[in-house]
């Protein structure tokens, strides 16, 4: 899978409309999620948007539970992450990036998390975004989640990831050529 960007694709009008049944009742269901978000307001949005819809498919498709958590009223940006309890099950077994999964000379995975993140049209959640996620719920108890990496990192060679354990949420490292069943990524949009 190369990093390229996701390709400009409408949805069928049935699944356009199925997806964004899921998406409203997920809305309705966790309303302390976002506290004075109004849903037409966001499906408005997302009906002008239909690369951002195609986006939140794959997010929904590999298992991300993708929500609203957020709303920047300057420049009225509603921001989508994945809500699932644990790292959405159809982004695991992955290494962090290209540069890490291509330094495997053995067992390479299929892909890494940069790269599918890319071609999802999403970003990966910062630490920041993944300790703000973790105060609306208790996520990754089981499983863990890259987090898009700072450069000073990176450039030696490591990649973050965060995890709860222990009724703490912890951030770690690894080499971002390691990849495990347990470890994926989350994404985030905004629309």
């Amino acid at each position: 899978m190369q990093g390229a960007p996701a390709a400009k694709i409408i949805l069928a009008p049935k699944v356009r409309e199925q997806l964004l049944n899921d998406l409203e009742e997920r809305f309705a269901g966790h309303m302390s999620r976002h506290k004075g978000v109004v849903w037409a307001k966001v499906r408005a949005k997302l009906e002008a948007s239909p690369d951002k819809l195609a986006a939140l498919r794959e997010m929904e498709r590999t298992g991300g539970e993708p929500d609203v958590v957020g709303h920047d009223k300057k420049p009225d940006v509603y921001v989508f992450v994945d809500c699932s309890a644990e790292t959405p099950e159809g982004r695991v077994s992955v290494c962090y990036d290209r540069k890490g999964w291509e330094s495997r000379k053995e067992h390479r995975p299929k892909t890494n998390a940069m790269d599918m993140a890319a071609a999802m049209g999403v970003e990966m959640m910062t630490e920041d975004e993944y300790m703000e996620l973790q105060k609306l719920g208790e996520f990754d108890r089981k499983t863990s989640s890259w987090l898009k990496t700072p450069a000073q990192v990176r450039d030696l060679g490591g990649a973050l990831y965060g995890e709860r354990r222990y009724g703490r949420v912890f951030v770690g490292h690894n080499g971002a050529q390691s990849y495990y069943a347990v470890r994926g990524f989350r994404g985030v949009l905004k629309v």
